[in-house]
């Protein structure tokens, strides 16, 4: 099972609460004076795979640790439409608390992760890897890489330290005009760690010649056609690893990959995915019913 390091879920559920609560819960402390047993599950109301659910269950112990929780699916699985992921027993006033902050979690990231596996599932048979960016929320993007994995997908760089990526705004920088792209690989391997690939980002056919001219080691090729892929493929030839990215969908990425692409890079898989569609059913015990009566 695909992992997040603890630290990463505490310091997310701990800026989720403090934005949440840092004024209390007013409406929970008016209406119930004394601890309100209750019970309360997490229910899928669609297919999806699991993301987030260590982070939930952080959040609902981070708020009142003596609540009782039954893990019932894990992250990476999926769920089926009524599938219950998680069970919770304890005080109905500290349920009520967590539920948004851990709801939030579980609808956002499980939304990435079901993206993902679609991805994947569209480009089955083909040997290529679907790519996330660092096209994130800031302050998630650790989670959001997370999700992705748990899809499926493979994180593309974490940061800016993470790996050598040359783009547009780069070669306006450096030196306009024809040769800006070999001088650009040139520094790149001249002055970054030997064991880091330099990856240029081009956008024709003959920007991709300047990248072959420079040694590039992956060539990213951005916003074009499955046709024009399949041009750049045979003119690479393997002398670089190619990676297509810019606007890719589901309808197009088996296209893709069909072209000969080695990756597939997918900004929406953090930015753009559909929260999946959970809910939190709540109500008291036994126990709270009888001592109301």
């Amino acid at each position: 099972m695909v992992t997040l390091p603890a630290a990463d879920i505490r310091r997310a559920v701990r800026l989720g609460l403090e934005e949440d609560l840092a004024q209390g819960d007013i409406t929970t402390s008016a209406l119930f004076s004394t601890a309100v047993p209750a019970c309360a599950e997490i229910i899928a109301q669609q297919s999806l795979v699991v993301a987030g659910l260590a982070a939930a269950v952080q959040t609902f112990l981070a708020v009142d640790p003596s609540l009782r929780l039954s893990v019932c699916l894990r992250d990476g699985e999926r769920a089926k439409n009524a599938d219950v992921l998680l069970h919770i027993e304890g005080d109905g006033r500290s349920i009520l608390q967590a539920e948004r902050v851990a709801l939030n979690f579980l609808q956002h990231l499980s939304g990435i992760a079901t993206l993902t596996q679609k991805f994947c599932q569209a480009v089955r048979g083909y040997s290529v890897s679907i790519l996330d960016t660092r096209k994130t929320i800031p302050g998630w993007r650790a989670l959001q890489k997370w999700a992705v994995a748990l899809g499926g997908g493979t994180s593309h760089r974490r940061s800016l330290g993470d790996g050598i990526l040359i783009k547009d705004n780069h070669l306006a920088l450096l030196h306009p005009g024809r040769q800006a792209i070999r001088k650009a690989c040139r520094l790149a391997k001249a002055h970054a760690p030997s064991a880091m690939q330099t990856i240029v980002e081009v956008e024709s056919i003959e920007e991709a010649q300047r990248a072959l001219a420079g040694k590039a080691d992956i060539i990213l090729l951005d916003n074009m056609t499955p046709a024009m892929v399949c041009r750049a493929v045979n003119l690479i030839d393997g002398r670089a690893v190619v990676e297509v990215s810019g606007g890719i969908t589901l309808k197009n990425v088996r296209a893709m990959a069909a072209a000969g692409a080695d990756r597939i890079s997918i900004g929406a898989l953090t930015h753009s995915a559909p929260a999946a569609s959970l809910s939190l059913v709540l109500k008291p015990t036994r126990a709270s019913r009888r001592r109301r009566a």
